[in-house]
């Protein structure tokens, strides 16, 4: 069942060839792309599966569509939302080191996940991250937060920032470049991105981000086009070649990254960050490719933050 990878996401899953896979529970494994992806990655040796849904439902799927769980261990639960408290027990527990969503919505798992009792909190905010393959640009792309903050305050933003920033170093980017998007690249009074971006830039010359270089506001087009960049006079360590973008709200980071996906042929992998333990937060239609390229990124960050402590 091993794919052929995209050469970028396959250089992502040769940084785990020497770490040993992280135990997960899978949540709902209900339909064939999820219990798939969970199969592809355990054979991949990134992830040992625990599969964590309606025991009936998954041995009758497993079945149907000729996969062999023989080996993996099922704990049970009745339903998608009993799957989620189940799992998010799990891994309070230690029994298992990782999520990985399977065939619920992703409110279903969060909901669990960001209870106040739930044992997954940081200090940090809990956030996405998409890591893109985009076959038009040099270097791998990091689009956050499409998925879990609707609109963040600057403070919420900060802790953003600061955990795709720490996604970067763990997918060995040196020196992250991280560009504030907005609509323009002058601060704008009546536009509160443009007045967040200038005052995350002062945080991280104030030491309260670190571990990359920021520029913002910026327009998507000086951010990773260093020609636009030139012709409107723009001169940035960043502009034209960021490798981590931040969005102003939900809708434009989900928007950006499925545009890219769909328009511009990016293959894509998807994690929650800032949680005590990975997420593996894939889409629904996403594709078994994907849920691999998650999985190996999920086992990274563990094995990063364990290595760490």
């Amino acid at each position: 069942m091993k794919l052929a990878a995209p050469q970028r996401h396959a250089a992502l899953i040769a940084m785990c060839d020497e770490l040993s896979p992280v135990r997960t529970a899978v949540v709902h494994p209900c339909d064939r792309a999820s219990l798939e992806g969970a199969i592809a990655a355990a054979e991949d040796e990134l992830i040992i599966p625990v599969l964590v849904g309606n025991t009936q439902k998954i041995r009758a799927l497993a079945a149907r569509e000729g996969l062999d769980i023989g080996s993996y261990q099922i704990v049970d639960a009745p339903h998608s939302h009993a799957a989620a408290a189940q799992a998010v027990a799990l891994a309070r527990a230690g029994s298992v080191h990782a999520l990985m969503k399977g065939s619920l919505h992703s409110d279903e798992l969060m909901h669990e996940v960001s209870k106040p009792d739930s044992g997954l909190h940081t200090e940090r905010r809990i956030s996405h991250a998409f890591v893109l393959d985009v076959p038009s640009y040099a270097q791998p792309l990091i689009v956050t937060d499409g998925v879990v903050n609707i609109a963040p305050t600057l403070d919420e933003k900060r802790d953003i920032v600061q955990n795709a920033i720490d996604l970067a170093h763990t997918l060995r980017i040196a020196e992250p470049k991280m560009a504030i998007l907005s609509a323009v690249e002058t601060v704008n009074s009546k536009m509160l991105s443009t007045i967040d971006a200038a005052a995350l830039c002062k945080m991280a010359d104030r030491g309260q981000i670190t571990g990359a270089q920021l520029d913002g506001p910026l327009a998507l087009d000086d951010a990773v086009n260093s020609e636009a960049a030139r012709e409107k006079g723009i001169v940035s360590a960043v502009a034209g070649q960021a490798n981590i973008l931040l969005v102003p709200g939900i809708e434009a980071g989900n928007m950006l990254a499925k545009e890219l996906i769909l328009f511009a042929g990016a293959d894509a992998a998807g994690i929650v960050l800032g949680a005590r333990v990975p997420i593996i937060l894939t889409s629904r239609a996403d594709t078994v490719r994907t849920r691999i390229a998650s999985a190996a990124i999920a086992l990274l960050l563990y094995r990063s933050a364990r290595t760490l402590r």
